[in-house]
């Protein structure tokens, strides 16, 4: 997320804890704000400011994002990039930077962002939050028909949820519906018990939003864990897969 306030040198930081905490990919957002939204919209209830003017303040530059993908190939750890619009995904493409792009909730049914990304042979992982049943079946059959590679993530959008609200036998719900897809969770708690517990469903991806310091005020700190959590899930992951055998 936008953990780093658009600082070059905590977004490295971040890169390189995440490497240490032994995650595969690190993620970020690509956020063109002009392209994606209008101004006068809050994030939520428990951050007041003006996404418009935050994103303004906050959001990677293209170079920014160049940087970043170099630090991730020094360390070997993958880089990954959330794009809010087509146009932002273009500047992703031309730069090279992105294999796989991760589609956030809000743009599941945005089909010139997915087809945009399909014709240029960019695998997705979808996030699925807000989004009704009909809605992911909807891009199913649309990314089925583009002979596109895909995965979806189970997600509550609610910042943070109750855990009443997280409904993880929606994963296997999803699993028994799209069996040829690889499913995984998308998780906002700021523990990592929903996670293992994904795990040990059978959650083939994870993806946490991390912070360097639980005490920073920023919009995602009460959906964020710390690397020393993060270092937990990893190895707690890689315990649960060897105890089921799936490692």
């Amino acid at each position: 997320c936008e953990n780093h306030l658009g600082n070059m040198d905590v977004a490295i930081k971040m890169v390189e804890k995440s490497y240490e905490a032994g995650a595969d990919v690190v993620k970020f957002q690509h956020h063109l704000r002009d392209d994606e939204m209008i101004k006068g919209l809050t994030m939520s209830d428990n951050f007041s400011e003006d996404l418009y003017d935050f994103l303004g303040r906050c959001s990677l530059t293209i170079d920014n994002h160049i940087r970043l993908k170099e630090c991730c190939d020094s360390l070997g750890i993958k880089y990954l990039c959330t794009p809010f619009s087509k146009e932002a995904a273009k500047e992703l493409l031309d730069n090279k930077l992105i294999s796989t792009a991760k589609i956030g909730s809000g743009e599941l049914l945005d089909f010139r962002l997915l087809d945009f990304l399909i014709e240029a042979n960019i695998s997705l992982i979808l996030s699925t939050g807000m989004s009704t049943i009909d809605e992911i079946n909807t891009t199913s059959s649309f990314l089925n028909n583009k002979k596109a590679d895909f995965s979806f993530l189970h997600c509550v959008s609610e910042y943070p949820p109750k855990s009443k609200d997280i409904c993880l036998d929606t994963l296997t719900y999803l699993m028994d519906k799209f069996p040829q897809n690889i499913i995984g969770f998308s998780c906002h708690t700021p523990h990592i018990y929903t996670s293992l517990a994904a795990i040990t469903l059978g959650a083939k991806i994870v993806e946490k939003h991390v912070i360097l310091d639980k005490s920073i005020d920023c919009p995602d700190q009460s959906v964020s864990i710390d690397f020393d959590q993060l270092k937990h899930l990893v190895n707690g992951t890689i315990a649960i897969n060897d105890g089921r055998g799936t490692r």
